[in-house]
Parts: C-alpha cells; structure tokens; sequence
C-alpha cells in the first residue's frame, strides 16, 4: 500500500524569529511511518519541525506552516491508498504579522488570532471509495466524552478511523489511547496506555485488516 502520514507540530510565524506553535514532538507519526515501512509498505511522511531521524525505507517531505502541509496534502493525497493524519496542526494563525523583530522596548503587543481552515476535512472530502483516512484527536474529559467529541469529528472530517488520546500524550514516548472505527459503536481498539511504537504497529495492523476485507 501507498500510505502517506502526516507528523509533529506545525509553526505559524508572529515575527521572523517567534512563532505559534504546539507541544507535539512527532513520535506518533514517526512510529507509524517506521512500522508501515517495516512491514513493506511505500511510505511518505510529510513532517513538521522535530528532531527525530528519518524512519529506514520512508520518504520524507517537511512543512512548516499549516498552509505548507496543505500544500503538501494536495500534491500527495490522489496517489495514496491511506492517509494518516497523525500531525498536530496548529488551529490559529497570525494576522498580523511582521517581517521585522518586534522588541520588549515597544511595549505590549496584541496578536490578531486568525481560525486555520479544517485541512484534513478539506482534503478527505475528495477521497474515493477505495481510500482510507484516519483522522486523530485529542480531548479533554472523560473516555465517553472524548468519544463523542471525537465521533461527531469524524464525520465532519470523513475518516473511517479516529486514533483517539489525551493531551498527555503530546511529546509523551506513550500514549493513552483508542481507536473508533466509523458507523461503529464499539472502538476498533480498546482504551489502554501503551508505547507509541506499540500503538503504531496496532494502526499498521488495522490498515491492513481493512484492506484484506
């Protein structure tokens, strides 16, 4: 199969030196990538900035910018069997941003928040039938009510799969974690704390199930 996965944070720029950004290191995408490629599969992982070598037998193209993963999306996505969107993109954007180093000495500064568009929604919605996208989320509360938030997502986002964890798992080598398949009332995968590479392996696993289907 021909799986392209997302990973890590994106950065959205305040000045030429600052930026927004999140607390995601990449291991989850990056434990993903290194368990397709290891059981054979063509792999492609679009990686924000983190500092994790390049998974044996992946390709890897880096963004910066949730417009620059968009990008990448776009060129990418028609030519995949599978999409695992594993990357944390960033929800806001700067509005008004400056080409010059803003100084301590001018004062406070107010940043103009801007919404970023929903990019795996925006691209899944073309996916075919033939097609897999799995979606990720992290939530807060309890397992029932992260499930529901991450179902009515689901829909929206078109993914027949959702990896389920909590902020906790953000730059964490383990997560806790389930995965809901679509149309389904019981997860694909149970809640459980485990490793990251050993949740990988299971995602890995479940692809591959579903295709045998």
């Amino acid at each position: 199969m021909r799986i392209l996965i997302t990973a890590g944070p994106t950065r959205e720029y305040i000045d030429p030196v600052r930026y927004l950004s999140n607390g995601s290191s990449g291991k989850m995408g990056y434990a993903i990538a290194e368990s397709a490629a290891g059981a054979g599969h063509e792999v492609t992982l679009l990686s924000g900035p983190v500092s994790l070598p390049t998974p044996a037998g992946v390709t890897r193209i880096d963004f910066v910018s949730v417009d620059e993963l968009l990008t990448a999306l776009d060129e990418h996505f028609d030519s995949c069997d599978v999409l695992i969107m594993s990357a944390a993109v960033g929800d806001f954007t700067v509005a008004n941003t400056t080409n010059r180093k803003l100084s301590r000495k001018d004062g406070p500064v107010t940043l103009n928040l801007s919404p970023t568009s929903d990019i795996l929604a925006a691209v899944a919605a073309r996916k075919t039938p033939a097609q897999t996208v799995i979606a990720f989320a992290v939530e807060d509360g309890s397992q029932q009510e992260i499930e529901t938030k991450a179902r009515t997502e689901q829909v929206s986002k078109h993914a027949d799969f959702t990896v389920v964890n909590t902020p906790a798992a953000m730059g964490s080598d383990e997560s806790s974690a389930c995965i809901l398949a679509a149309g389904e009332d019981t997860p694909a995968l149970p809640w459980a704390m485990r490793p990251k590479a050993q949740l990988g392996q299971k995602i890995v696993e479940l692809i591959e199930a579903r295709c045998r289907r």
